[in-house]
């Protein structure tokens, strides 16, 4: 199980074009340690898992597992395995023979293989499904076919690829928790791609968040969420987005509101945006912004509330089933709960 290791790395794919996918990077991913990957589409994401694995190369720096230094090892001795979103079995083949067809191929001897055939079978709840065929298989099934084929090999990491994308809500919190198990009874590497935010703050230890300018931010799902490092992980971090305001006159009812403080007092203090999470608003009794819309999600309800004089909603969370298109209300935020971030974006302290 590998510390995996970008030093200074760069990627791109034409030396002629000064266009990097990666410019500089350094990240440090832990041994045993699952990290997961999350940023918008085209920000490099898979790349970087493909990088890891073999199948993308880095064009400048330096990869390392551990102390070995892996830019030029071909995949197959870089001891990883690759779970894609995409199952890729071999519909000819049951279930026993795709888990085990790496192993045959690599010519380990058939008692051991049935073993360890076995062994994943088990971990994976597919023991009585072994001779079945691909197409006789739901597609949580299938999914977990593709693991017990990485799982045989034994590796030092597990790398994933949007594995539970192509599932159904239901499936993918059961194949979030079986994945979730898989890594504490093993311990491996695990470096993870996703766009669900839920699997994201649930299975991580660490999360990279990603922009196509590169990393903005390595850390727990809990320092992402509470102190995110900059409007950009700001706006992307949470199943509820954070209410991002622009210290302008465009806005200055909204930052009255949240704040307290005029536009020219927090420009005055080096703010350039204020955010609140819409967990974080509460919303009162008062006229101060009329509800546009109502997001019923079951217990709570995300409500979008336009504050008079500005052109676009705030959002808030609330318990409140009563609240309605057109119904009166006033947002009230405690101090603590707001977060700065300057001209440049980059988060600031309180003022």
């Amino acid at each position: 199980m590998p510390n995996i290791v970008f030093k200074h790395a760069d990627k791109r794919y034409d030396e002629r074009i000064e266009r990097y996918v990666f410019r500089d990077l350094n990240l440090h991913i832990r041994r045993g340690e699952f990290t997961v990957l999350v940023g918008p589409s085209g920000c490099g994401k898979s790349t970087l898992l493909r990088m890891i694995a073999g199948l993308e190369s880095v064009s400048g720096g330096d990869l390392m597992f551990d102390e070995l230094r892996v830019n030029e090892l071909p995949p197959v001795k870089r001891g990883v395995a690759m779970v894609f979103q995409n199952y890729a079995l071999y519909a000819n083949m049951s279930v026993y023979d795709n888990i085990g067809f790496g192993l045959k191929i690599a010519g380990l001897p058939k008692a051991e293989r049935h073993a360890l055939i076995l062994d994943a079978a088990r971990q994976l709840q597919l023991d009585e499904l072994l001779q079945r065929k691909p197409a006789q298989l739901s597609g949580g099934q299938r999914q977990r076919v593709a693991i017990g084929r990485a799982i045989v090999r034994k590796p030092t990491a597990y790398l994933f690829d949007e594995p539970l994308s192509n599932l159904d809500a239901n499936l993918r919190g059961q194949m979030r928790a079986e994945i979730a198990e898989l890594h504490r009874r093993q311990g491996v590497t695990t470096v993870y791609v996703t766009h669900d935010q839920v699997e994201a703050m649930t299975l991580a230890d660490r999360i990279v968040v990603l922009s196509r300018q590169g990393l903005e931010q390595f850390g727990t799902p809990d320092e992402l969420f509470d102190t995110p490092a900059n409007v950009f992980v700001a706006g992307f971090m949470g199943t509820h987005r954070m209410n991002l305001v622009p210290v302008d006159a465009a806005h200055a009812p909204k930052l009255t509101l949240l704040t307290g403080q005029t536009v020219h007092a927090l420009a005055a203090a080096g703010i350039g945006t204020v955010g609140a999470r819409p967990e974080d608003i509460a919303l009162v009794e008062g006229s101060s912004g009329s509800v546009q819309l109502v997001e019923r999600l079951g217990a709570e309800s995300l409500v979008h509330l336009l504050i008079e004089g500005s052109a676009s909603p705030l959002t808030a969370l609330t318990t409140d089933r009563s609240l309605a298109f057109g119904h009166q209300r006033t947002l009230r935020v405690a101090p603590d709960k707001l977060h700065y971030f300057g001209p440049q974006g980059q988060r600031l302290s309180a003022p």
